[in-house]
């Protein structure tokens, strides 16, 4: 991360501003808002894109996908125009927090990779779009959605280091660990064997 360029209580006001922004639960909202049923109560419970689409409603999923990028891509733009580099790096790390522990829903959220992809898009397009399309080519050969949100968090750093700017770089490897741990469940199941393909039945908390 870059040299802190504003105060502690400066910075703690943009990293609530992104923590609320990340924390709208738009997978939720938008299956309440279609009548597609719970999102807690279908599939793995997850609020996230790839349970949407368990409902069987691409159109729903796909706006989930984009409005969960969009939300960290809010975060880190509109801090970085009024405050600057350092404010957006914290507002986008919030963003992700917001999205995977929520306060409205009890801290239960999604996985983030999603709110992930946006908010990197936002710091740094190149690595932004070459994390998506890591993402891209993971998931073409595994059909598996964890398996591309994993090579895509773990190329991160890597891409930064090649595509700069290395100001970033901290922050990579601490959303690169986070996305890990909250798929800390896929990895058992990937290791296993046993990670379900997209469009298979899926088992709580996939």
């Amino acid at each position: 991360m870059p040299v802190i360029e504003h105060s502690s209580a400066i910075l703690m006001v943009w990293a609530i501003i992104g923590y609320l922004l990340g924390s709208v639960p738009f997978g939720m909202v938008i299956t309440r808002a279609m009548n597609l049923g719970n999102l807690r109560e279908i599939g793995s419970g997850n609020i996230g894109a790839t349970n949407v689409l368990r409902t069987g409603n691409k159109g729903a999923a796909l706006a989930t996908l984009l409005l969960d990028g969009a939300k960290g891509a809010v975060a880190v733009l509109i801090a970085r125009l009024l405050a600057g580099d350092d404010a957006a790096q914290i507002a986008g790390l919030a963003a992700f927090v917001g999205h995977c522990w929520p306060v409205w829903l009890g801290f239960r959220g999604g996985k983030g990779v999603a709110t992930f992809l946006g908010l990197m898009l936002a710091l740094a397009w190149p690595v932004g779009l070459a994390c998506c399309a890591t993402w891209a080519a993971a998931f073409a050969a595994t059909r598996i959605s964890s398996a591309g949100a994993l090579t895509a968090a773990a190329s991160t750093a890597l891409w930064v280091l090649i595509l700069g700017p290395f100001r970033i770089f901290v922050l990579a490897l601490i959303l690169t660990g986070l996305v890990f741990l909250r798929h800390s469940a896929n990895i058992v199941r990937l290791r296993a064997g046993t990670e379900p393909k997209v469009g298979q039945k899926k088992t709580p908390e996939s």
